[in-house]
């Protein structure tokens, strides 16, 4: 359960990131920012998935419910990771079409 903390983690401070640009405009983490730090954190989960399915089965004692779970928890990471990707892009080609 420890694992999913940090997709919760990331989307919680999207949330929170989200909220206080809206309600202070204050200086906040750039998109680029999030964009890397959203990366790097579903690299780690990858790495992490990649790590217990080889401990799964050299027999290093995981079990394969935490194999499965990391697994589950990278594939929600970086299925996040595109869908914000595909929006940004979206959003991008949305902005150039524009004529003012």
């Amino acid at each position: 359960m420890s694992g999913l903390t940090g997709v919760s983690n990331f989307v919680g401070s999207v949330g929170a990131e989200a909220g206080s640009s809206a309600a202070t405009n204050k200086s906040t983490t750039p998109f680029a920012g999030m964009f890397r730090s959203m990366v790097e954190q579903t690299s780690a989960l990858d790495q992490k998935a990649s790590e217990t399915v080889t401990g799964l089965l050299s027999g290093q004692g995981v079990d394969i419910h935490e194999a499965m779970i990391a697994t589950q928890k990278a594939d929600m990471a970086f299925e996040l990771a595109l869908q914000v990707r595909n929006k940004a892009v979206a959003a991008y080609q949305q902005m150039m079409g524009m004529q003012f």
